[in-house]
């Protein structure tokens, strides 16, 4: 199970990205981290762009909503949710 932090205004959680693959989805967990398939490449912040917007549509929330915490460069990212809970949060990555 992942690790899910919730403060006061936000969710983080961790993640780790494969970009290229066939479709962008959640493929698993790996340790306290989740394994997320993006189809954009790492280039430019197209992969970070495809990430925020993968997380805004599964959250059901607006872009701006959702940022990385950390690992701008790296597979391995903090995500940052506004707006939901850790209980919102988890029920929506279990599907």
């Amino acid at each position: 199970m992942i690790r899910i932090h919730e403060t006061a205004n936000c969710v983080t959680f961790a993640i780790r990205v494969r970009p290229r693959a066939k479709k962008n989805s959640i493929t698993g967990e790996l340790g306290d981290a989740l394994k997320v398939a993006l189809t954009s490449p790492p280039v430019n912040g197209r992969a970070n762009e495809a990430c925020t917007e993968f997380f805004a549509q599964l959250f059901a929330v607006q872009r701006s909503a959702v940022s990385i915490a950390s690992g701008q460069t790296s597979r391995n990212k903090v995500i940052r949710v506004t707006g939901r809970s850790a209980e919102q949060v988890r029920s929506k990555l279990a599907r």
